[in-house]
């Protein structure tokens, strides 16, 4: 065995018994619950006993997580830097474990549209943040005020717009797949001027 599938081997049995732990079960409990006896599983927490691969699809299964997940090796690239759109205002981080999930900080300094035609709708939902200042949230014919450390949710399928309540004002947002492709769509028909809307 090379060091390199030991350091594997030691991670995989690390994160059994972390989440075992985390779930607040004994050897005993976690062993009825994967139908394995308790002296093997304590083996295969010690490094004692050989890995398997039935065994660790069962310990999955029984800890409420994926074997993906279970021997997941990719620990090295937990810091990403952000793509910046200097243009747009804002800086967006991909979610790795979820490709159509992007996280977005963005600066507003501009209030709301006026006019309801420069209201967007598409596909999608959206979360956001408040991080400082106070944001302005037009959802249909509705209007919302989020102050700092607030965060609102809604269908982007509803016209909606985000923009400033008298100052500058920086939000962190989430956007799934499909919100994401309507504001590039939209950003492609309108030029790049995305204006305020979120």
């Amino acid at each position: 065995m090379t060091q390199g599938d030991g350091e594997f081997d030691s991670l995989v049995r690390q994160r059994i018994r972390g989440l075992r732990v985390a779930q607040g079960w004994s050897l005993d409990e976690l062993a009825t619950r994967a139908r394995l006896s308790p002296s093997t599983l304590s083996r295969i927490e010690n490094g004692q006993r050989r890995l398997a691969l039935d065994q660790l699809f069962t310990l999955a299964r029984a800890l409420d997580t994926t074997l993906d997940q279970l021997v997941e090796t990719a620990t090295d690239d937990v810091i990403s830097s952000p793509v910046i759109d200097a243009a747009r205002r804002l800086m967006r981080w991909p979610v790795r474990a979820d490709p159509g999930m992007s996280v977005v900080r963005r600066r507003l300094t501009d209030p709301p549209p006026d006019s309801p035609s420069r209201m967007r709708a598409h596909p999608g939902r959206e979360w956001f943040v408040v991080l400082s200042g106070t944001a302005v949230l037009l959802l249909g014919n509705r209007r919302f005020r989020v102050e700092t450390n607030q965060a609102a949710e809604f269908p982007t399928m509803v016209p909606h717009a985000i923009g400033t309540a008298g100052g500058p004002c920086e939000i962190l947002g989430i956007s799934d797949r499909d919100a994401r492709r309507g504001h590039q769509r939209d950003d492609e028909s309108t030029g790049g001027a995305g204006g305020p809307s979120s």
